[in-house]
């Protein structure tokens, strides 16, 4: 719809009256040749109100009069310094599009009534200039492909102005370089520092856990040194105990000896004590009422000795041994249950101890010496489970435990060692008589080879036959090749043992004659069931074979030479030599006592089959008829000589 024109004053515009006359229309057209656009349209709406008479284009006018010179002027000068520069960025587009945003600005803000149009026309006339210069050269450029600008491709001192231009590119480029390589090691430096950083709180997180440790040690510390301080004072504590206790020892040594002699003073004046008062005198009346028969008052008399708790070991034997006969094994364990209980003598409980049974007695025994290894009458007691008295047959196992015991028994008898255990002397040296006896009896019992079975091998034509020799008699045998695996039985024979009255074991197995060296491995059960072993014996076959022929030669040295045998006269035979010879070196002779300066030669050895004598060898050689004897001597392959052998010719 057509707009119907107003009348505007020009003043209230701020339009000077002389240019009041222009049509607001051509005042839009010359600033925005465009005038389709939506700018042109708003700039036309807008004038459309200014008064009437057309003031718009003598405002215009004006402008470009005093504007147009010198804003052509800068925007040709600008278009052109862009276009010289161009070879360092494209500075004639950058003019162009800050210029065409500037005047679109500029517009908006006359349309709107933002700034008075009279004043707001020289900057949207220079805006538009500008953009208007620097667009046609960027579009020159745009369409020579001139990439130094215009003008550098006409005028050739321009070009040589931009090349002293390109020292300058390279050094900014050079700075720009610079710059990034610095930013790059600010952030490495960055970086550095973060990381120093970072190491420096872990530093510090260690110190702090190294100073929390130190507190920890040094807290651990103090209390180590407390414990120990404490368990100096225990020490000292302990030293000084065992240093009362030495002396209670001491006191008790003495006061047996004191009531030994005083025993031994009564024994000799005979009789009942009417009172008695000390523990020598309830001991002596209860050996004189034992020996009169008075059980009662013997008994009475033991049990007032008992509560003086001496520690000495005779006296309550002999009690144990009344209270057996008349109590039993089970009264004799009360009795002396009880007295163990109150008393602190340790023979009091040791004699408790053997008022029990069997394997319950020798665990309590046992039990007792760990605790009191130093208490020397244990030690005969032990010996005597296992004496032959005790068992009846012993076995090695046996007689090595007595022989031990009764050694530690005796070993404290130097220095008076075992007065002070025994009140009555004679008691003692009937314990010691008993002890040299039986180790006498015992004799090497100690002696780790009684233990170590022997073995006999002997060779056949088959293999093996390996007959076993034990030191004990044995209910089972068994043997394995090598160190590890499982052992084998050597079985059982067709009758009884009699010493055990058990099947007699097997003392014998076989073996392949392929056998090579090694470990053979013997074990056994002796006749309380008790395994024994094993006993590692070393095998060797080729010398096994050496030493049985060697045997069987030294124990049938008569059948070495036999002269005329069989009838045929003249002939000497050495067949018993020849089939034993992987044990001979050399066989030297004599005729009718001369010297041994003949040999017979002998083939060698087959250890594959031993005693064949090869086929083309002859057994025998001749002799004269004057030949009456013959000396033999056999060098063995152990390098050993036997005895010079005279055989007769009859």
């Amino acid at each position: 719809m057509p707009v119907s024109p107003r009348i505007v004053e020009p003043r209230k515009l701020g339009i000077r009256p002389e240019n009041a006359g222009f049509p607001v229309s051509l005042l839009a057209k010359a600033a925005f040749p465009v005038g389709r656009g939506v700018v042109s349209r708003a700039w036309g709406l807008g004038m459309t109100n200014i008064g009437a008479g057309g003031a718009a284009p003598s405002l215009i006018r004006a402008s470009l009069s005093r504007t147009g010179k010198w804003a052509g002027s800068v925007a040709f000068v600008g278009g052109a310094v862009s276009d010289i520069l161009n070879p360092l960025a494209p500075f004639a587009a950058y003019i162009a599009l800050v210029a065409a945003v500037a005047a679109i600005i500029i517009a908006i803000a006359i349309v709107l009534r933002l700034v008075l149009a009279a004043k707001a026309l020289p900057a949207l006339i220079f805006a538009t200039s500008a953009a208007a210069v620097a667009g046609g050269v960027y579009g020159l450029q745009q369409q020579t492909n001139a990439q130094h600008g215009v003008i550098a491709s006409l005028v050739p001192a321009v070009a040589g102005l931009q090349q002293s231009m390109g020292i300058v590119t390279e050094k900014v480029a050079k700075i720009e370089q610079t710059v990034t390589q610095t930013q790059k090691t600010v952030e490495a430096v960055k970086q550095s520092t973060d990381t120093v950083a970072k190491k420096t709180d872990e530093i510090a997180s260690v110190q702090q856990q190294q100073t929390e440790q130190t507190a920890e040690v040094q807290k651990t510390t103090d209390e180590v040194k407390k414990e120990t301080e404490t368990l100096v004072a225990g020490q000292a504590q302990q030293q000084a105990q065992t240093e009362k206790l030495q002396a209670t020892t001491v006191q008790i040594a003495a006061s047996i000896d004191i009531i030994a002699k005083g025993f031994a003073a009564l024994a000799a004046q005979g009789g009942a004590i009417a009172e008695p008062k000390r523990p020598d005198e309830f001991y002596h009346n209860a050996r004189v009422y034992e020996l009169s028969g008075d059980m009662l008052n013997a008994r009475r008399s033991y049990l007032a000795f008992a509560g003086f708790d001496v520690d000495a070991i005779d006296p309550y034997t002999r009690f144990a041994t009344l209270l057996r006969v008349q109590d039993g094994k089970a009264g004799a364990r009360e009795v002396f249950g009880a007295l163990a209980d109150k008393g602190k003598a340790l023979s009091i409980k040791l004699v408790h101890i053997q008022q029990f049974d069997d394997a319950q007695r020798l665990d309590k025994l046992n039990a007792f010496i760990s605790a009191n290894p130093d208490f020397a009458p244990a030690y005969f007691l032990l010996a005597q489970e296992f004496s032959e008295d005790r068992l009846g047959a012993q076995t090695l196992a046996d007689k090595r435990n007595e022989a031990k015991a009764l050694t530690k028994f005796t070993s404290y008898e130097k220095d008076g060692g075992l007065l002070k255990y025994f009140v009555d002397q004679t008691q003692l040296a009937d314990w010691l008589d008993r002890s040299r006896s039986r180790l006498a009896a015992l004799g090497d019992v100690l002696d780790p080879a009684r233990f170590v079975p022997s073995l006999t091998p002997m060779r056949s034509n088959q293999g093996w036959s390996m007959t076993i020799s034990l030191p004990e008699p044995a209910t089972a045998i068994s043997w394995r090749m090598g160190d590890s695996g499982p052992f084998t039985d050597t079985g059982f024979l067709a009758m009884n043992d009699q010493t055990t009255g058990k099947p007699m074991a097997n003392p014998s197995f076989e073996m392949p004659d392929s056998t090579v060296a090694g470990i053979i491995a013997i074990k056994y059960l002796d006749i309380r069931g008790r395994e024994t072993g094993p006993f590692d014996i070393r095998f060797d076959p080729e010398t096994a074979l050496q030493q049985g022929n060697k045997q069987i030669l030294d124990q049938f040295w008569t059948s070495w030479i036999a002269f005329d045998a069989s009838g045929n006269h003249g002939l000497v035979y050495f067949t018993q030599m020849l089939s034993y010879r992987c044990a001979i070196k050399q066989v030297h002779y004599g005729l009718n006592g001369a010297a041994l300066d003949k040999e017979i030669k002998m083939p060698p050895c087959d250890k594959k089959d031993p005693y064949a004598i090869p086929y083309d060898y002859q057994p025998y050689f001749k002799v004269a008829d004057s030949v009456k004897s013959m000396s033999v001597q056999v060098t063995y392959t152990d390098d050993t000589k036997s005895p010079v052998r005279e055989y007769k010719r009859q």
